[in-house]
């Protein structure tokens, strides 16, 4: 069964590109039934527009309490047959009603919980992690709850911190691993392999 995504970002839509990339590959069975930006001027909004994909922006700054953001969010998800939403560089807190409790999951460019949790995105993360003198780090997928990079992991793996790193270079190699590690974690949940059982997210066989 093709599992039916939504994609909220705020940048550029890398992932989102390797998610569309990976459908049209037949890789991965699914279809991204809408896109929606908290900027007008993210180039995800561009990307999507280019695959066909319907797409919204739905800028923070336009609304003045959180409350009202997630409501306009959610406004424009409920037009769409969703079965799982995924963060994509999504750089605010979402709200998570009853009905989508598990049906959301977020990448982080860490090994959760270290190096994580509000204004820890993108690079900001990758130079704490050299300014800590980590030797490792990695990715994670995880189910989204209340909280900034809180939620029930799905999927982690870890790259080498190496002495000639750089912010670039380190995150180049994240990213990389963020690439392969998602997809999988969209194709499990669509195979009905994922159960929660409190913080403990256990992968069942085939």
């Amino acid at each position: 069964m093709t599992i039916r995504l939504a994609v909220l970002l705020s940048g550029s839509g890398s992932t989102l590109q390797n998610l569309i990339d990976r459908i049209t590959g037949k890789t991965l069975d699914a279809q991204i039934s809408c896109v929606i930006a908290s900027r007008k001027d993210a180039y995800g909004l561009v990307r999507a527009d280019k695959a066909a994909i319907p797409s919204y922006a739905v800028p923070r700054t336009d609304y003045s309490t959180q409350k009202d953001f997630n409501a306009a969010i959610w406004e424009h998800l409920g037009r769409h047959e969703v079965d799982l939403i995924v963060l994509a560089g999504f750089m605010h807190l979402l709200e998570v009603p009853p009905a989508f409790a598990n049906r959301i999951m977020n990448v982080h460019p860490a090994l959760i919980p270290a190096f994580c949790g509000h204004k820890m995105y993108g690079n900001h993360v990758h130079k704490a992690v050299l300014a800590y003198g980590a030797k490792i780090t990695g990715a994670t997928v995880h189910f989204v709850d209340s909280l900034y990079d809180h939620g029930p992991i799905i999927l982690q793996d870890s790259v080498p911190v190496t002495p000639e790193d750089t912010v670039e270079s380190l995150a180049n190699r994240v990213q990389a691993l963020e690439r392969e590690l998602y997809p999988k974690a969209i194709a499990l949940y669509a195979a009905g392999r994922l159960s929660v059982d409190g913080r403990v997210v256990h992968i069942l066989p085939e």
